[in-house]
């Protein structure tokens, strides 16, 4: 499995019309999750988030969402953004634009976001155009760094290195509150947090 854990310069040029990453100027990271709600990992999430006074961004799937309306409105309720992944988890490379646009706009029906992460960060150049001329229009949220925990063949270490290495002010950071990805996550987040609280950083939503 093939991935970059720091985006490279040339993918944000290629994509330059999605948010890679804000302002490095001012102290602040922005921690983002993608594939929930889940039942009980994203409550872990969340207890570790307000353990270390930390808001984030919820990249949401639709069907997640209506099977656990409640742990989405707890998003919401603590004080924290969602935005919309699809509602299927659909590769944008291996579908066409309009069953992908129309996934996307299922998912609308129960993620009130217009913010739009990409599964897999695939996208087509053409579906980026639809989705940002939409009135409103979606804002394609991308990453700075990944944490990789969806990675079964590295460790709950690594996973934490791979972020702490890499993340500086402005950074989009991504995990994933799934099952799959859970245990690295259940590692790795809690050190995270406290190395950027450590950093003087607060941990922010995007809006």
């Amino acid at each position: 499995m093939f991935y970059f854990t720091k985006t490279p310069s040339f993918l944000k040029a290629i994509y330059k019309s999605c948010t890679w990453s804000l302002s490095p100027m001012a102290p602040k990271v922005y921690i983002t999750f993608d594939d929930g709600p889940h039942p009980t990992i994203t409550p872990f999430v969340l207890e570790q988030l307000k353990k270390y006074d930390a808001k984030a961004t919820f990249f949401c799937i639709g069907k997640n969402v209506v099977n656990h309306p409640e742990i989405y409105q707890q998003i919401l309720n603590e004080g924290h953004a969602v935005g919309n992944h699809t509602h299927n988890h659909l590769n944008g490379w291996k579908v066409g634009t309009d069953k992908y646009l129309a996934n996307i706009f299922e998912a609308r029906k129960y993620i009130d976001s217009h913010l739009f992460r990409p599964p897999y960060g695939r996208i087509s150049p053409f579906q980026i155009k639809q989705l940002t001329t939409q009135k409103p229009p979606y804002k394609i949220i991308m990453w700075d760094v990944l944490s990789a925990d969806f990675d079964t063949n590295i460790t709950g270490e690594q996973c934490v290195q791979n972020v702490v290495f890499k993340v500086q002010k402005g950074s989009i950071v991504v995990f994933h509150d799934s099952e799959k990805a859970f245990e690295r996550l259940e590692y790795a987040l809690p050190r995270v947090l406290e190395f950027c609280k450590k950093q003087g950083w607060s941990m922010e939503k995007l809006d």
